[in-house]
């Protein structure tokens, strides 16, 4: 029965490609495991502070893919096309020179997506030992270092696929490309002119990963910068992604560089209050914040004006941080003071009211 024969090929050929093709599909996870532990042997040293659990979550994919379609070729290479289809050799074009070309195809972009995966893990390494230095410039360069490098690989790769599975001149397709750059730039416009605004943010660096930072109406914590875009924390905890073209175009305020933050605001008290009271509550202020050592020497306190329903007082100073969180601290220990001073002073604080006479 083995040597029966159904459409060229024998019953035992047919068994051993269902036997291969299901042994596969069975261990490929196995084999792609230990593929992966093998490998990550190779580079144990350097990837420890990574861990080999993200070394597996990366590869496993690929190495799966790749382990497949070798599985289907040694599948496939066990079974003939029947002679009754009368196709064409392999060096001519037909079915066998398509299937041929598409395995090629296949085990390419496996090789691909397993180099590009492996470019991820390499930069999760230096991402890690970039944290634990003083410098930020280096958690910026290594995700720019590692898009590009992906991009080299994958374009190489792309010219690698038409040169020899696709029989055709690299030459002759650079030249073209070249020929028609003009229209590849007026269709790739918008990225084009984001990628000239990554190379702009990484050579003039108005910012760097971990600042806080104000575009527009997004204003947030800087967490990377790709070739396309930059990713923002927003302050509601929202990830934003803002082209690079926007953040060179439009005014951008870096809240992390500032050497201080800025106060102003009015206290209103009331009409009862005396002369003398207003004067001593204006001076215990003043002393109080030029005693303060996170406030700047002088601040201004002055009686500013008469409202319709309250004597106003205008303070300005500046708190010697950067960090809204620090200087909401000593915002709120300023106002705890001023508080005190005026109930100490016997005065109070105004609030909105109309006085009505009634004539006799």
């Amino acid at each position: 029965m083995l040597t029966s024969t159904f459409l060229g090929n024998t019953l035992e050929s047919y068994l051993w490609f269902f036997g291969i093709l299901l042994g596969g599909f069975l261990l490929k996870k196995v084999i792609s495991s230990l593929l992966s532990r093998v490998i990550y042997a190779l580079f144990n040293r350097y990837g420890k502070t990574v861990g080999v659990e993200k070394f597996f979550g990366l590869m496993n994919r690929p190495f799966q893919f790749f382990i497949m379609v070798v599985i289907l070729y040694v599948a496939f290479d066990r079974l003939e096309f029947p002679h009754e289809w009368n196709l064409v050799p392999e060096n001519q074009f037909g079915v066998r020179l398509v299937a041929f070309k598409i395995f090629e195809a296949l085990i390419l972009f496996s090789f691909v997506w397993i180099l590009v995966r492996g470019i991820d893990f390499i930069g999760l390494v230096m991402l890690e030992r970039a944290k634990r230095t003083e410098s930020k410039m280096d958690d910026q360069l290594v995700p720019f270092v590692k898009e590009a490098i992906k991009v080299i690989v994958a374009s190489v790769g792309f010219l690698i696929l038409v040169g020899i599975v696709f029989d055709l001149d690299i030459v002759s397709l650079v030249t073209g490309l070249g020929i028609g750059g003009l229209a590849f730039a007026l269709a790739a416009k918008e990225t084009l002119e984001n990628l000239l605004g990554s190379f702009t943010l990484f050579l003039d660096k108005p910012f760097i990963v971990g600042d806080t930072v104000k575009v527009g109406t997004v204003e947030g914590k800087v967490e990377s910068i790709g070739f396309r875009s930059t990713r923002i924390r927003a302050l509601d905890r929202m990830l934003v992604v803002v082209p690079n073209k926007k953040m060179v175009d439009a005014e951008l305020i870096n809240d992390t560089v500032r050497l201080s933050r800025r106060s102003s605001f009015l206290i209103g008290l009331s009409y009862k209050t005396s002369e003398e009271t207003m004067r001593n509550i204006l001076q215990d202020i003043r002393q109080l914040l030029h005693e303060h050592s996170m406030i700047e020497p002088d601040p201004t306190v002055r009686f500013r004006q008469f409202s319709p329903s309250s004597l106003d007082i205008s303070i300005i100073f500046f708190v010697l941080t950067p960090q809204m969180d620090e200087f909401l601290k000593v915002q709120e220990e300023i106002n705890f003071k001023i508080l005190s001073i005026v109930t100490a002073r016997g005065a109070e604080f105004a609030y909105p009211s109309t006085t009505v006479y009634l004539k006799q």
